[in-house]
């Protein structure tokens, strides 16, 4: 009878952090298998063993980071105790804060939406979550009450999305322009966390 890998979480959890490093930077077309092993600091082969091919590791990165960005999408946008604007507050600040933790994720996404755009929205059930969401039922509640102008509740999302999102992506135009360090640019990015509110509730006519 053929034995059954016995594998050590340890030494699978060091893959997948250095894939996840890895994907993240480079996309998938860009990685290889050495780059990621050599990212955790083991051979090769010991990288086969636990995961056969380039194509599963990835998928099970994509997977996580979709997972993560969806899950904390879903919280907010069900959320029934919240207000439309306290959404907003909550969606630039979370999503600020899980950026600066990891800035290679929005150029990720990225560019995997642009490579591989069927594949990545399969993972992603952005119809689903946004149309069945509490937060589309308050917006057409408050373009009934004449609260909000833009009948369209995915213009709110691409304009609070893309005010979190853009200036992540450029990144290095920006700290050029600015002459911003590291540090500067996180403060920017954390004052952005007040602002995109007050910006929305401007754009929108939230009255």
């Amino acid at each position: 009878m053929e034995k059954k890998k016995v594998l050590d979480t340890t030494t699978e959890d060091k893959i997948k952090t250095a894939a996840r490093i890895v994907f993240h930077k480079k996309g998938y077309a860009a990685t290889r298998t050495r780059d990621i092993a050599e990212e955790a600091g083991i051979n090769l082969a010991l990288l086969n063993y636990y995961f056969r091919s380039k194509e599963k590791l990835f998928n099970i990165i994509m997977t996580e980071t979709l997972s993560g960005f969806v899950q904390t999408m879903t919280s907010i946008l069900n959320d029934e105790n919240t207000s439309l604007e306290k959404k907003v507050e909550n969606i630039a600040a979370r999503y600020i804060d899980l950026i600066l933790i990891e800035p290679e994720i929005p150029g990720f996404i990225v560019s995997e939406i642009r490579n591989n755009p069927s594949s990545l929205l399969e993972k992603l059930p952005v119809k689903q979550l946004v149309h069945n969401s509490v937060f589309v039922k308050q917006h057409r509640k408050a373009v009934a009450d004449g609260k909000i102008t833009e009948p369209n509740p995915l213009q709110f999302l691409i304009n609070v999305i893309g005010l979190i999102v853009f200036p992540f992506i450029a990144k290095p135009l920006l700290q050029a322009i600015g002459g911003l360090k590291d540090t500067q640019f996180n403060e920017l990015m954390q004052e952005r966390k007040k602002l995109i509110p007050i910006w929305i509730k401007t754009m929108m006519n939230v009255k």
